[in-house]
């Protein structure tokens, strides 16, 4: 797994963890920060897709909601929400990663974190995304 592949899983996991305890994302994503609770410590990469989630939240899930065709974002399973929020901020507000790649990523991420219908859904609703993106940006 690369670098950025393992920064993308940490940060899905801090959305993932905080929505479940019901905190803070950014207080959370500071605590790990200082104490990461595993032997690695919180990858750069996983600061900047956790705080530009956050930063661009409101977008992020109005695009989500509109394109996902009748899932609301309480419907969606918790990991599918958080990993699909990096692949939109990755596609929408990340020019360092070509809108594939961070497509390509955060399919194979819910292929192994969440359930077997996830890919095809993740898929689908950032390959519409990535379509409207000049629309989206303008």
């Amino acid at each position: 797994m690369g670098a950025r592949t393992k920064a993308r899983k940490r940060a899905a996991d801090i959305l993932f963890e905080a929505e479940q305890r019901r905190v803070d994302p950014a207080q959370l994503l500071a605590d790990r920060v200082v104490t990461p609770h595993t032997e690695a410590p919180v990858p750069q990469y996983t600061v900047e897709i956790v705080e530009g989630v956050l930063a661009h939240q409101d977008r992020i899930d109005e695009a989500l909601e509109t394109y996902s065709h009748g899932w609301t974002l309480e419907r969606m399973p918790a990991v599918d929400r958080a990993l699909l929020r990096i692949g939109v901020w990755e596609v929408l507000f990340n020019d360092d990663v070509p809108d594939a790649v961070a497509v390509d990523e955060a399919v194979e991420l819910a292929a192994g974190l969440s359930t077997d219908e996830s890919p095809s859904f993740v898929n689908g609703l950032l390959g519409r995304i990535k379509e409207m993106k000049a629309t989206l940006l303008a």
